[in-house]
């Protein structure tokens, strides 16, 4: 009984840190009305999901002054980058902002993370200034201290530390790093990711143009490698008529914008450009830690690589033509097994036998027969250690009996309470 309670709390104790782990930086910025430009372009640069996806994070924010400041003459992509570099994957408070190792230390960012810093220049230095305050600067050699410590606004140790910053973190070369949507040629961007066959269908079938018009308000393709269209078992697209063929690859596009950090924390389905309502040509998105998959119901195609990051418009990289069944019909449903032999024969109607001749009087009674070699022998009894003696008496049979009517609830939950008992036991063992 004892270690069944043991087991319990600490059970609740894992479910209970899992949750705390859960943030959600909008709602926590919701509401405060001197951060609600900064929680705006939260949303519409989507930082917000790569924030949430963090399980250790500390979001350093601007009052609204300063951050009008930051986005009037920038783009929405660079606006981003900005957001991500007041981004830390680490936790701090304001104890620990005080008392720094040596009074300075080098953190990661958020845009560390995405590839397009050059060198340590994704990094942020912190350190403590005379007077009691804490400064943040770049990592670029000679950076100046720009933003400095205002207050804590939110902390849920450890995980995530809100903290007010008076300006935003820079450095020469952090806007117009990354490739713009607006001065993009698509099919060039295509073909250089090796999508040359995708990018040519678009230009013939017309939906290039479509794309276009999109990418200035918001768009999100999935575009299949060469590899793909080389794939074993992939219908003949060229059998498609022109208005098919337009509905194909318009069901490579999402009306929206969805970088891979959206995607992980979408579920169930999602509209394509070609969806028109009921259901019709939508994608369901599956996430597996840094994975991420679509399923069409038809086949599924993991999301490869992001080639074009540029708030409104993202393109993707995929492994497989993403073909709905309004199309190409429901996937495959595989064949049955056969059934083993040892199934048919215990079907087999046993053959007949004629009644036993009646045994002669005071003699001796007539061994009976053996069964025909082909029958099948009887099962084996559920508990061969219980001879007749350890049979249970009436109350145990009653007992019993009670477990027969509840045998389908049994059954049903003992995989998943031997599971959930396994893992609390393997964790308790280390305690």
């Amino acid at each position: 009984m004892v270690a069944s309670h043991r087991c319990l709390v600490l059970l609740l104790v894992s479910l209970a840190a899992t949750a705390a782990s859960a943030h959600n930086i909008t709602a926590v910025l919701d509401g405060l009305s001197e951060y609600t430009l900064y929680n705006s372009y939260l949303s519409a640069t989507k930082v917000c999901d790569e924030i949430n996806s963090r399980s250790t994070v500390t979001v350093l924010v601007l009052p609204n002054g300063a951050m009008s400041s930051l986005s009037s003459n920038l783009s929405l992509a660079d606006v981003k980058n900005a957001l991500r570099l007041l981004t830390l994957l680490d936790y701090y408070d304001e104890k620990k902002l005080h008392s720094l190792h040596s009074g300075s230390e080098l953190t990661t960012t958020l845009y560390q993370t995405t590839g397009d810093a050059s060198g340590n220049m994704g990094h942020v230095n912190i350190t403590n200034l005379r007077g009691g305050k804490v400064a943040f600067a770049s990592a670029a050699p000679g950076a100046k201290f720009q933003a400095t410590y205002v207050k804590r606004v939110k902390e849920e140790p450890y995980n995530l530390s809100v903290l007010e910053v008076s300006d935003p973190i820079t450095f020469p070369g952090l806007f117009g790093s990354s490739p713009s949507a607006a001065s993009a040629n698509l099919t060039a961007v295509l073909e250089k990711a090796g999508c040359k066959q995708f990018a040519r269908l678009i230009v013939t079938s017309g939906v290039l143009k479509t794309y276009q018009a999109a990418m200035d308000k918001a768009l999100t393709l999935f575009a299949p490698n060469d590899d793909a269209f080389k794939a074993k078992g992939l219908p003949d697209l060229t059998k498609l008529s022109a208005a098919d063929l337009v509905t194909l690859l318009e069901y490579h596009a999402l009306p929206r914008y969805a970088p891979k950090a959206s995607l992980k924390v979408t579920t169930g389905d999602i509209p394509t450009m070609a969806s028109n309502g009921a259901g019709k040509f939508d994608l369901s998105v599956h996430s597996s830690g840094d994975n991420v998959s679509l399923d069409t119901g038809v086949d599924k195609s993991r999301v490869a690589s992001t080639v074009l990051d540029d708030t409104p418009a993202v393109v993707h990289t995929v492994d497989n033509v993403l073909l709905p069944p309004e199309l190409f019909g429901s996937a495959p449903t595989p064949a049955p097994a056969p059934a083993p032999v040892a199934d048919e024969q215990a079907a087999a109607p046993a053959p007949e036998t004629s009644a036993p001749a009646p045994a002669p009087k005071g003699g001796k009674k007539k061994k009976q027969a053996k069964s025909p070699s082909h029958s099948p022998p009887a099962p084996p009894s559920e508990s061969p250690d219980m001879a007749p003696a350890d049979a249970p008496d009436a109350e145990d049979a009653d007992a019993a009996d009670g477990t027969k009517k509840n045998g389908a609830t049994a059954v049903a939950v003992s995989p998943v309470a031997a599971t959930v008992g396994c893992l609390v036991l393997a964790v308790a063992s280390f305690l």
